[in-house]
């Protein structure tokens, strides 16, 4: 298949979970991959094996996104190793189950830091980077910017606002061809998911599956497909978008 040929893709957070898997599916489609890591080296070294190993093209580039310095660098290597940008994806995210009694100052900064300063500056770095025939950007935002529960007021919040983004965005950037979207996941299987508390038959993922039409928790994939829809040619007319993809958990 290649619904992404010759197209470059940064992905950030990719070491695993969602990230890992649209950068496997992006690959796969075609696309030259920059699998981003924070800390997690050997488990991004393991996603570019994997797609080299299936005939695919990827390399992975250490950077918190968080940090100026780090994103500069981050695309300065993208640059060297392939030359352009065609899509970016922000997945890279900090979460943590907080009830708002512990919610320091030093957790606040954590959450918007990477979830909301992190996507500000890669899509400045990115701009820069893009072909003149303009560009596509993802954020992978969640359900539970439109529907939060307790505990997560922070990373709530930093998901709305990369929401807001993504529609301010999207009227800034058209007239430089440059689409930018934002899927909202629902209750995902991730490692991400399982550090926070979400394990296999605990209270947090029996109410999730309750809360789900379809009837279980979505599983990396799930989203990577959509996130190739919209990085393809077949998504040119789509942008500024809010698309959930939760079962119907948060498709209200």
């Amino acid at each position: 298949m290649s619904k992404l040929k010759n197209k470059v893709a940064v992905v950030t957070g990719a070491s695993k979970g969602i990230g890992a898997s649209i950068a496997k599916h992006f690959a796969a489609e075609g696309a030259k991959v920059i699998v981003n890591y924070v800390s997690s080296k050997e488990d991004a070294d393991s996603v570019v094996k994997e797609i080299t190993n299936n005939g695919g093209i990827a390399i992975s580039i250490q950077a918190d996104v968080s940090k100026e310095a780090d994103v500069i660098r981050l695309f300065e290597e993208t640059k060297k190793a392939f030359g352009t940008l065609d899509i970016l994806v922000n997945n890279a995210v900090f979460q943590q189950f907080l009830p708002i009694e512990q919610a320091s100052p030093e957790a606040f900064h954590q959450h918007f830091d990477v979830n909301v300063l992190g996507p500000v500056l890669t899509i400045q770095a990115s701009l820069k980077l893009f072909r003149d025939n303009g560009g596509t950007i993802i954020n992978i935002s969640s359900g539970a910017s439109k529907s939060p529960m307790a505990g997560v007021s922070l990373y709530s919040a930093t998901k709305a606002a990369l929401d807001a983004i993504t529609i301010s965005l999207s009227k800034e950037l058209g007239a430089k061809k440059v689409r930018i979207n934002s899927i909202l996941p629902g209750a995902t299987e991730t490692e991400g998911a399982t550090s926070a508390g979400v394990t296999p038959g605990s209270e947090y993922e029996k109410m999730f599956i309750a809360n789900t039409p379809l009837g279980r928790r979505g599983q990396p994939e799930d989203i990577a497909k959509v996130a190739v829809f919209l990085a393809s040619d077949d998504a040119a007319w789509i942008t500024g978008e809010q698309i959930s993809v939760s079962g119907g958990m948060y498709g209200f």
